[in-house]
């Protein structure tokens, strides 16, 4: 199958295929509400999921709210959440974004991107990961991964992560948001790594511009 010439074609087949390979399109942060996935996703800033995950046991049952974490010591928290990395700024943004969840929204998890973008520690990534995960809604988060894969896939040439999520949100359907961006996510963490791309173990080599393999064998 040749290469799809254009964008808009190229990110239809991309998204079926992406389907294929990972169709539960899944977050790899533990979490069982949106409250705590809102919790572990400021807290995944620079370090990783998997690091994240072995903080957040601890973490959710000393402070399973809003409520709770909104009245957190400063010093206990920064111990729990050591690990992450910038404990103390995440420390002062978690207990921050709480007291707004409690003081505006009653300590529910707000479903709006104007309204979570205002919260301590919360930009829009961690918006859109709120939105598509947690809500089922529109939102397409733009991380590292999915800036690097879609620059390779030649969909947008694009740094800016607002920049990349204009221009993929207007390839893509809006239901089809955020399972893309997690899919795009898994491929780039499993397969397409950032300095040794596995192309030739990559479902998606025939439709990838920047595939390293001959051009003969896609």
């Amino acid at each position: 199958m040749g290469t799809p010439r254009t964008p808009k074609g190229r990110t239809k087949a991309l998204a079926e295929r992406l389907a294929e390979e990972y169709p539960e399109a899944l977050c790899e942060l533990n979490h069982s509400n949106p409250f705590e996935l809102l919790t572990a996703t400021v807290l995944s800033a620079q370090t990783t999921d998997a690091r994240v995950n072995m903080v957040t046991p601890a973490l959710f049952a000393r402070y399973p709210d809003a409520y709770a974490l909104a009245g957190a010591a400063p010093g206990e928290l920064e111990e729990i959440v050591r690990s992450a990395g910038f404990f103390q700024s995440k420390a002062r943004n978690l207990i921050a974004m709480a007291q707004a969840l409690v003081e505006r929204f009653g300590g529910e998890v707000p479903t709006a991107l104007e309204d979570l973008v205002t919260l301590a520690g919360v930009g829009r990534k961690t918006a859109n990961v709120v939105r598509s995960v947690a809500f089922d809604l529109p939102g397409l988060p733009v991380d590292t991964h999915v800036g690097r894969l879609v620059r390779r896939w030649e969909l947008t040439a694009e740094a800016d992560p607002v920049k990349v999520e204009a221009a993929l949100c207007a390839l893509l359907p809006s239901q089809e948001w955020g399972r893309f961006s997690l899919r795009t996510i898994l491929h780039g963490r499993r397969v397409c790594e950032a300095k040794k791309p596995r192309c030739g173990e990559c479902s998606l080599e025939d439709l990838c511009p920047s595939s390293l393999l001959p051009r003969r064998n896609r």
